[in-house]
Formats: C-alpha cells, structure tokens, sequence
C-alpha cells in the first residue's frame, strides 16, 4: 500500500512513529508530510524519519493567518497527492479530509479532543474525511455515524509498555534520577480552539514552585517565554527523552493537554490548569474513572495549591498511581498495533474493529 501521514504537532510524531516504522518493516510506501510547528521537524530528524514539509515558512495566529496557511496547505497537499497518489491519508488536520474529498483518496481524521472542545476543527475537518478514529469516551457530535472508536488513547500508541520502557540511564544524562523532583508545563494556549482560554498565570506559577522546591528539585519546560526568574529552572534537554524523565519525576503540573495525558498514562499524578478542564472526555476518563489526576479550572488557584499539598502528603504515592495504571492499562489496548492491522486491512478492518470494540465496550 501507499500511505501517506500528515503531521500537524509534536505530539503526532509519537503517535504515529510505531506504526510507520511497522509499516515500513512490511514493504509499505510511507510519505510523511508535515507543517511546521515547534520542534516537531526536530524530532523527525532525530528520530531519523524522510519528510515533506508543506508549509515550511509557517503561519501567523491570526485569523487570516489562518486561513491563509489551511488554503497553502491544501493546494500543496493536492500537489504532492497528483504525482504520488496514496491509497490511503491518515493524520489530525483538516487538509486530509479535503484533498481526499477532491481526489477521491480515503482519508481517516485521528483525533482524540471532543468536537465541541474543537468546534471549528470539527466543522472544516469532520464532513470531509471518510472515517473519525478516536477514543470510544470521545464525543464526535453530529459525526458519530462516521466515528470508529477504540479503548485507548493517543498516548497509548507511544507510551504503552510494549513500546516504552523508562531508562534511568537517559535521566541521570542531565540530574539524579533518583532524587525526587518535579515538572511544570506551561503551554502557548494561541491555536483558534485556545481563544480565551486560561492557563497558568506568572503569580500561580511562582506559588507552586515555592510548595515544592522544599520537597525536591523543580524544572520546567515551555512552549512560550519564560520570565527572567523563572529561567534558572528551564530544562534543556533532548526533546526526545523527556518522557524517560517525565516517568521518574514525583507529580506534572501543567496547562497542556497531551502532557498531563502522557503523565497520567505513565502512572505519574498529574494536575492539569486550564479551561478545558470537564470538556474533554479522555482527560476526564483519566482524571474520574482512574484517579490518574486531577483537572482544575483557573477560577479555583486555591484548588491548585490544596491538591499539590495532598499529594506531597500521600505516603506511597508512586505505587498507589502506578496500581491506578495498571488498572487503566488492563481496560486499554496497543493502539499503535490496532491503528497498523486498521490501515493494512483496510477498508474491511474498519467494520471488523467497530464490531470488536462495542462487544468490548459492552461488557465493561
């Protein structure tokens, strides 16, 4: 087969890295498309990966912007799809499904955010691309219908333990892994879906880290500017290994979605700020069915800093999250392994898994 992915985020580099290298392993014809976005180009660099960047010049986050860098990707998406002609297009973004639609090339839109957290995602997306595949606690809205839903999430197609396995050798590549210490994600909150979205302010930030530095060291990681004071506690690293770190450290506080997702599937607490807290289902399947973390809104900073003081309190916290992983991951499946047999049986595996999962579903 030919396949194309089309990558829109850092993240999507990890969820989908397993299942191109099994394809390739299988003779498959791979194209790896992207846009550019953080250091997204680093990783497929380093992680050794071929691929296309479509829009190398980027986009401004204006609503013209926008605009302006969807239409580029489309024409250049178009391009690529006349002279190579895939038999089938996966990724998260909204070209996928436009393109498809033009050239009559399936398309199957990966994504794991509720469409109402998403809204304008979903309504240029969603009417598009021939299948939705997300997680089964995702609501897809009016684009249920289309919508295969599995038990999982994207972090598991990465982080479940048939694919990673923690090395205390990477962390103690920048500090002593076996010392307690403490991660704090601050997120850039400018995509459309982030307008008027909240996160952790400069107050709250200095706050958290004046409660935990007399527990242990703390670090932390940003997608936007740091202020000067906080600077010394930046960690430079291999973007690479920072789920090797993220596994060893005590608690993640953060207001990113996908981070304290992939602490929560690690078994390491997590406490996420920001307005998508309640929104989300499959943060909320991590936070309320397995007690994976917690998700508080920015009105309650209060909250914050009871909730840190409780877990800083909790005597055997790492083995009391790590049996709250273990109970999550017996409900959970490889997702990196289902979305391979997905895309090599295809497009019969699609009513095959639709039958697997609501008989999996169904008797939970």
């Amino acid at each position: 087969m030919r396949i194309l992915f089309y990558l829109g985020h850092p993240a999507h580099f990890h969820l989908f890295k397993n299942t191109i290298s099994a394809l390739k392993i299988k003779d498959h014809q791979v194209s790896v498309l992207i846009k550019k976005k953080d250091i997204l180009e680093d990783l497929l660099k380093r992680g050794g990966f071929e691929y296309h960047n479509i829009l190398p010049e980027g986009r401004k986050d204006s609503k013209t912007g926008i605009a302006l860098g969807m239409l580029k990707r489309d024409w250049r998406l178009f391009r690529f799809c006349l002279g190579n002609r895939p038999d089938l297009m996966l990724g998260t973004s909204t070209e996928i499904g436009h393109v498809g639609t033009l050239l009559r090339i399936p398309s199957i839109n990966v994504n794991e955010d509720d469409a109402d957290a998403v809204p304008l995602y979903s309504k240029l997306s969603y009417p598009w691309c021939s299948y939705i595949l997300s997680p089964q606690v995702c609501n897809n809205g009016r684009w249920e219908h289309k919508s295969l839903k599995y038990p999982g999430y994207h972090e598991l197609a990465y982080l479940h333990p048939d694919h990673f396995t923690p090395e205390k050798a990477v962390v103690n590549k920048y500090f002593n892994a076996d010392g307690r210490f403490f991660i704090i994600r601050f997120a850039q909150l400018t995509a459309h879906h982030d307008k008027g979205v909240r996160g952790i302010n400069k107050d709250l930030a200095q706050r958290i880290i004046s409660q935990l530095e007399p527990h242990g060291s703390v670090y932390i990681t940003s997608e936007r500017s740091l202020e000067p004071e906080f600077e010394k506690y930046r960690m430079n690293i291999d973007p690479l290994d920072i789920h090797h770190i993220m596994a060893f450290s005590s608690i993640y506080i953060g207001d990113s979605q996908t981070m304290a997702a992939e602490a929560g599937v690690l078994g390491v607490p997590f406490i996420r700020f920001n307005d998508f807290v309640g929104r989300i289902g499959y943060l909320r399947d991590l936070e309320e069915k397995y007690k994976l973390g917690y998700g508080i809104k920015p009105d309650n900073p209060e909250q914050m800093i009871s909730v840190i003081q409780e877990l800083l309190n909790m005597n055997d916290l790492q083995i009391i999250f790590q049996d709250r992983r273990h109970k999550m991951l017996t409900d959970k499946i490889n997702v990196a392994e289902f979305i391979t047999e997905l895309i090599e049986g295809y497009p019969g595996s699609v009513d095959r898994f639709k039958e697997l999962f609501s008989c999996v579903k169904g008797n939970r």
